[in-house]
């Protein structure tokens, strides 16, 4: 077996392995869509926690909760009028509660989402801003401008929202107020201390309450440029991400982040944040996770990388080298509540269901902390034909499509939808998620469920998985090929066939996992396109 000249770090600094979050298997909760209690056709957290066991037996370290809170739903949730209590659509703080103290007793951490950027309208703030004069203390809270033109009839400057149209919407006085997202989520002023307090107390009380850390939503939002300056390009959508923007990863928001890694710090049991952020390089991305700032950041330049090897070692090999220049972890995501499912951007069928299984080797055998959106360990698809009727998210402003076709339901047991969800379900499950039901795949060693498991399993049991280094090793084209390994000599070697032929592998070694079936012969190992594998090597006698 030849070894590769390069060797990436992990990241990790000395004396952080005890730290829960450095290896974490983190599984994302669409709450709406996840179980249902109440027969409402609506996910909600009394039907999370009745599910609990489902999720202790996957092997996952935590969960991420959706927005619960009291919300008029505008963005499902992301539109927030009250921080500090339960919509009753999922529930009471009661019941939220007691899922934490549930997850808890079932060895699962609880992380829940905390939206900065902006509020609801119908958040008591802007309503009072409403109500109250320019110039006034009210106002102040949020970002509220006089217009351009000779009457103040044009918005203050060309930015757009995200969700397709003009980031600004005018008041009956005149005045006019920064929505980067929907009309109904007003952006909040955080150069006012009175916001940034605020915020300090929304942290504090569900700490309090007990959750284990927080999905910064938009964290590279908040701050803006002095002077709200024009972009100055009508294609801001396209730059999200990509190019500077004065509206989002300013410098300024790295003190926010700063100073909600002093309250996290402050309380007992290792507390997480990350960032949800987007940033136009890597480089920018990883500022997020200085040792004073967050934990982690959503890596998405890992989710939104080709199916190629060349590519895909890039990605990896520019996140570890970035993490570990300030000593974070590596995060790996391949699908959340916002982005079409991996199983159909991998080429959907039965193609994209070899892609995903081989994808979950792949990232669950990389450095650091892993992220799994539900249903991906169903290999639930993108549903791309939901009725005109049933659609109702606000990005289709944009791009004509949405996010609803990622967020169906998930599918439990039964031959018909909404196959044990619920009564019924927001959005129609398709009749062929009868295949993909938990209960289907439960007892069937060849699912995708069933690898998710394995796969899981030897993480937390193997010593190489999780944080540590990882070193390339040469494969044939079209391969990914590494191993790990641990100073006292544990090993564990992972091997991914991108390409579209067959690929032979040096295999000196006991294989642990594959994603498909695969041949041995003459010490190597056989994989078909698509195909993962680890192994470990073959004890030598001395």
């Amino acid at each position: 077996m030849t070894q590769d000249t390069l060797a990436t770090p992990s990241g990790s600094p000395a004396g952080d392995a005890a730290h829960w979050w450095r290896d974490a298997v983190i599984y994302q909760v669409y709450v709406r869509s996840f179980a249902d209690s109440g027969g409402d056709g609506v996910g909600d957290l009394p039907g999370v926690r009745s599910r609990l066991p489902y999720l202790a037996r996957l092997g996952v370290d935590a969960l991420w909760l959706t927005p619960f809170y009291v919300s008029p739903m505008a963005d499902f949730g992301y539109d927030v009028a009250d921080y500090r209590a339960v919509d009753p659509l999922f529930g009471t703080l009661d019941d939220a509660r007691a899922l934490i103290e549930d997850a808890h007793a079932h060895g699962l951490r609880i992380i829940v989402d905390v939206v900065p950027n902006h509020t609801s309208d119908r958040h008591a703030w802007f309503q009072a801003a409403l109500a109250a004069p320019p110039g006034s203390p009210e106002r102040a809270r949020y970002i509220v401008r006089d217009g351009r033109g000779p009457a103040g009839d044009e918005p203050p400057n060309d930015w757009q929202s995200v969700f397709g149209g003009p980031a600004w919407t005018r008041l009956p006085d005149g005045q006019w107020y920064l929505h980067l997202f929907a009309p109904e989520q007003p952006d909040l002023n955080w150069e006012n201390p009175e916001v940034q307090d605020e915020f300090d107390d929304i942290l504090r009380f569900w700490l309090d309450l007990g959750v284990d850390g927080f999905r910064v939503d938009v964290a590279h939002g908040m701050a803006k440029a002095p002077g709200l300056p024009d972009v100055g390009r009508a294609d801001q959508a396209e730059m999200l991400g990509t190019a500077v923007l004065p509206y989002f990863d300013q410098d300024a928001v790295h003190e926010i982040h700063r100073r909600w890694r002093r309250v996290l710090d402050s309380y007992p049991g290792d507390r997480l944040a990350v960032a949800e952020a987007w940033a136009p390089t890597p480089e920018r991305l990883a500022l997020y996770t200085r040792p004073d700032e967050l934990h982690q950041a959503f890596n998405f330049h890992y989710l939104t990388a080709p199916w190629e090897a060349p590519a895909m070692r890039e990605v990896i090999e520019e996140s570890l080298r970035l993490a570990g220049e300030v000593g974070a972890p590596a995060t790996w995501v391949l699908s959340n509540h916002d982005v079409k499912r991996h199983v159909t951007r991998y080429g959907d069928g039965e193609r994209g269901l070899r892609r995903a299984r081989a994808a979950a080797l792949l990232t669950l055998a990389l450095p650091g902390s892993a992220y799994v959106y539900q249903g991906e360990e169903l290999g639930l698809p993108e549903v791309l034909d939901l009725p005109e009727e049933f659609l109702q998210d606000p990005q289709r402003a944009r791009d004509g499509a949405g996010r609803d076709g990622c967020r169906v339901p998930l599918p439990w047991e039964g031959e018909e939808p909404p196959f044990g969800f619920g009564a019924t379900s927001w959005l129609p499950m398709p009749p062929s998620w009868r295949a993909l039901t938990v209960a289907a795949q439960t007892d069937d060693p060849g699912s995708i469920l069933s690898l998710y498991r394995d796969a899981l399993r030897l993480r937390r049991e193997h010593p190489a998985l999780g944080d540590g280094p990882l070193r390339w090793l040469v494969g044939p084209p079209g391969t990914l090929f590494f191993t790990r390994e641990t100073p006292d000599g544990h090993t564990l070697t992972c091997a991914v066939n991108m390409g579209t032929r067959t690929a032979r592998v040096p295999l000196n070694g006991t294989p642990l996992l594959a994603s498909a079936p695969i041949q041995t012969d003459a010490a190597c190992a056989v994989l078909p396109p698509d195909t993962a594998l680890w192994w470990t090597p073959t004890p030598v006698d001395r």
